[in-house]
């Protein structure tokens, strides 16, 4: 790879996906973009780039989601999950219980792991959701990964990273030497396709966003956008919740920190926006 067909992929990837690559990031191009070339029936990156530069729509596409498709797994990092179990879902059971209706949204919610996670934890409040109508929505780049999700099946490598046996032997099904996630779980997570360096006021306003490992990837300015537009999203008394790596301290004043809990984020305003404006039709919300 040429450092011409380098800083085309750079840019490519900064304009169509947020991706931030530096120098050193070009053996992760190589690594991720030679099996595609290969398949492509070409000899190597400089042919795909030059085949981009043709006009080569879904190639282009197959680039992108090449080089956005990230590492996930069950109940990653644990810390998230057990803010939302004991702190995030008690203040949300208080504070919605006249209108008994979560809204969850996973941003770059990939393979489902993530949204999957979710869901596991608000069944097993159990009766405490009895009656409440919960959305998760998961929405990524790709529409591979999201397909994946869709299936729920994961393989015995992928259910032994982070899913407690407990859990497994509950909520999974053995389909061969795969494991599919129960219908009931599937049937809590909606999926859309979605880029974040676009509009998604159309997705509605949501009680908690979760929003992790995936805006490390971005320079400063874009991260300061993407908050600027989450905040606009999520409830003034709602969550965001950021991977370990990330935080929203020097970049906006749109949110602050939850105190004594890493990772987890309040808006910082006192009225909420309107549901009334981008909150999407019941039917309009079961698509996906």
């Amino acid at each position: 790879m040429t450092p011409l067909d380098f800083e085309y992929l750079r840019k490519l990837l900064k304009e169509r996906s947020g991706l931030d690559l530096t120098a050193e990031k070009q053996y992760l191009v190589e690594s991720r973009l030679t099996p595609l070339a290969r398949k492509a029936g070409l000899s190597g990156i400089g042919d795909l780039v030059q085949k981009m530069k043709t006009g080569a729509t879904a190639l282009t596409i197959d680039v992108v989601e090449a080089m956005t498709t990230n590492e996930t797994f069950f109940f990653r990092d644990k810390t998230p999950f057990e803010h939302l179990r004991e702190t995030v879902i008690p203040a949300l059971l208080q504070a919605r219980a006249a209108r008994r209706h979560l809204r969850i949204w996973c941003a770059a919610g990939s393979t489902g792991q993530e949204p999957y996670s979710i869901a596991m934890c608000l069944k097993e409040c159990g009766p405490k959701l009895t009656g409440w109508r919960t959305e998760i929505i998961a929405t990524d780049l790709s529409n591979e990964v999201l397909e994946k999700s869709r299936a729920g099946l994961y393989s015995q490598f992928e259910v032994q990273r982070g899913l407690p046996i407990q859990l497994l032997i509950k909520h999974f099904k053995q389909v061969g030497e795969l494991w599919q996630i129960n219908p009931d779980i599937r049937a809590m997570v909606q999926h859309r396709q979605l880029n974040l360096l676009q509009d998604f006021s159309h997705l509605g306003v949501f009680d908690v966003i979760f929003c992790r490992n995936v805006l490390i990837y971005f320079d400063q300015e874009t991260k300061a956008g993407v908050f600027t537009r989450l905040a606009r999203q999520v409830e003034a008394d709602g969550f965001l919740a950021l991977g370990t790596a990330e935080t929203v301290v020097g970049l906006t004043d749109a949110f602050k920190p939850h105190p004594d809990k890493r990772g987890l984020y309040r808006p910082n305003r006192v009225s909420p926006p309107s549901r009334a404006a981008g909150m999407p039709s019941p039917r309009a919300a079961a698509g996906g």
